[in-house]
């Protein structure tokens, strides 16, 4: 499972993409590209999922399917699921520009320019 795997708060995120103290980017650990792609990924499905919410937030429920709170937890999980299949396809590209900035922040960590502060 990624980092970002089951963090539902933006201040969650912004947290979790802090770098400890004191501590250089990737330290202690091999840099992994496939571990880089999916956090980008799980990133830009995080991005999409809070879009789709925030767009459908003032949207009543249908009547046809009777509404009310079962509905609420379905459309989440159902936004869920189409922000995964939409950072998947790559189309929004939100992931292209994580992954640029991980692999940038890399580079720079392994040249000993990056420390957290």
């Amino acid at each position: 499972m990624t980092m970002l795997g089951n963090i539902t708060d933006s201040a969650q995120v912004r947290y979790s993409l802090q770098a400890e103290p004191h501590v250089k980017l990737g330290e202690g650990k091999a840099f992994d590209m496939k571990e880089a792609r999916q956090a980008a990924e799980d990133f830009e499905a995080f991005f999409i999922t809070t879009t789709l919410e925030s767009m459908f937030d003032g949207v009543a429920p249908n009547s046809v399917t009777g509404g009310g709170s079962a509905e609420k937890i379905f459309r989440s999980m159902l936004f869920n699921e189409y922000g995964k299949l939409m950072a998947k396809s790559g189309t929004i590209g939100v992931s292209d520009q994580v992954m640029s900035s991980i692999l940038a922040m890399q580079e720079m960590s392994s040249q000993g320019y990056v420390t957290a502060k």
